[in-house]
């Protein structure tokens, strides 16, 4: 099987985790919002349907485009690996997953007590609801890491590859390394626009919250995507949620 037959295969293998995940992103993301700009996104579009549609088929689009051809460039870098979860480093995944959920559930005990804004999200948010479960667990943590690492990640690492290190035969340490961080930083960055959302504006303390911890969370993401696989910068990424929404909703 070619290289862009594998590639066409993994993301037909991702359209639907984007369908149903974009659908419920698509959920939270219009019960967070205001009445205002959710009335003038369905004048725009023609209905709230609509507008969760569109939604859920940009969420698509996405994961095709990044998952064809975050395959490539990955595979050209030596960065794809058997589609497989072994014992030993799911193990390790599962541990480091359960780690970064504990440590993502301190948010609502640390900075919550520092941000007013962020304190009421958590209020509101006692109790299961659906839509943010599951987007967090598909959008986050398959479409995000096909977005984030599988593609950016392994382009940036490209680039530095060709434009600094082009004798070398393979891709270097120190490209990885950087490309790694490159990557969660813009993780990272790609979080403020939601949280805007949600607390209705940023500010320098928002900002730093940001990119302390999701982009840590990106540079670990990144470390087992690169040691271990694609699906294992899943398999954290997803765990982190589950742990962390789970005591969330035990504690708070």
């Amino acid at each position: 099987m070619t290289k862009f037959r594998k590639a066409l295969l993994f993301t037909l293998c991702l359209i639907p985790f984007a369908a149903v995940g974009g659908w419920f992103t698509a959920q939270m993301s219009i019960a967070s919002v205001d009445e205002e700009a959710l009335a003038n996104a369905i004048q725009q579009v023609g209905s709230k349907e609509m507008v969760m549609l569109l939604t859920t088929l940009q969420t698509v689009i996405y994961a095709v485009i990044c998952g064809f051809l975050g395959y490539i460039v990955a595979d050209k870098i030596g960065l794809i690996r058997p589609f497989q979860l072994a014992k030993k480093d799911t193990l390790i995944t599962l541990l480091a997953g359960a780690i970064c959920g504990i440590i993502v559930s301190a948010d609502a005990f640390t900075f919550a007590n520092w941000i007013p804004e962020l304190a009421d999200s958590y209020e509101n948010s006692k109790s299961f609801d659906t839509p943010t479960w599951i987007a967090s667990i598909l959008y986050g943590g398959v479409i995000e890491e096909v977005m984030m690492r599988l593609f950016f990640m392994s382009l940036i690492a490209l680039i530095g590859w060709k434009l600094f290190c082009k004798k070398e035969d393979a891709v270097p340490e120190k490209i990885l390394v950087v490309s790694n961080i490159t990557a969660a930083a813009l993780f990272a960055a790609a979080h403020l626009p939601s949280t805007a959302q949600i607390i209705g504006h940023l500010t320098p303390m928002l900002i730093f919250r940001s990119f302390l911890m999701n982009g840590a969370f990106g540079i670990l993401f990144g470390r087992f995507y690169r040691k271990y696989g694609i699906q294992y910068a899943m398999l954290v990424h997803m765990l982190a949620h589950i742990v962390s929404r789970t005591i969330w909703l035990i504690i708070l």
